[in-house]
């Protein structure tokens, strides 16, 4: 039977390559996005909702879905605030899992960051572990967190120290080998093929896809 797809965080760089994914796959025969504004993207399977995130609940009725894949992140100059920071971070991922179960959603997909843990001293890494953790909680029949290293590829926005380091990256990453595997730059359409891949799997629980198996299973072919 074919499925439903539901994504937030579709603007960014693993949510646009992402959506792309599911849109070429023959699994999906809906895909919906909410987005703060249009993707200017246009597709027979696709269905964008612009909503204010602050106001989730008015979004329920797209919530009827199978799979929910949660691409959302800020930055600290996009948010300086821990308050603002932590909205976009872990309430609206959050709300969305919530939401989304109490329609029937079988899987939850969530992008997080290597380095995730909610015993971390920085602020970014600790929002990160505790979103996992809540998020858990729900016991969605199948929840999947993955975990890249530094993203390589073209955003929207233009980031400065960025995209200094992608340079910087691109031309050691060669030498990432082995256990260094670990902190390899990733590409983000490479977090997207992975992420479809692993829904397809319905790996029941809950399952952690750290850098080097998300690179294995983008590249694999099943």
């Amino acid at each position: 039977m074919l499925r439903k797809a539901l994504v937030i965080g579709a603007t960014g760089l693993i949510g646009r390559n992402l959506v792309f994914e599911l849109l070429k796959s023959n699994i999906y025969e809906k895909v919906v996005v909410l987005v703060r504004k249009d993707m200017v993207i246009k597709h027979a399977k696709l269905e964008q909702v612009i909503i204010d995130f602050d106001l989730l609940n008015e979004a329920q009725q797209y919530m009827d879905t199978d799979d929910v894949f949660c691409c959302l992140g800020s930055t600290k100059a996009k948010t300086p605030g821990h308050a603002d920071y932590r909205k976009v971070d872990y309430d609206y991922p959050l709300n969305t899992a919530k939401l989304a179960l109490a329609k029937g959603a079988k899987q939850f997909l969530l992008v997080s960051s290597m380095g995730a843990s909610m015993s971390s001293n920085l602020f970014y890494n600790k929002t990160k572990g505790e979103i996992e953790d809540a998020i858990s909680k729900l016991n969605y029949p199948s929840f999947y967190i993955f975990r890249p290293a530094l993203l390589l590829g073209s955003r929207n926005e233009y980031r400065p120290l960025e995209s200094i380091t992608q340079s910087v990256f691109k031309v050691i990453n060669p030498l990432f080998l082995g256990p260094l595997r670990s902190y390899k730059a990733i590409e983000g359409t490479t977090v997207a093929r992975a992420l479809v891949k692993a829904a397809t799997q319905k790996i029941p629980g809950k399952t952690i896809w750290l850098n080097p198996q998300i690179m294995d299973l983008a590249a694999s072919k099943t």
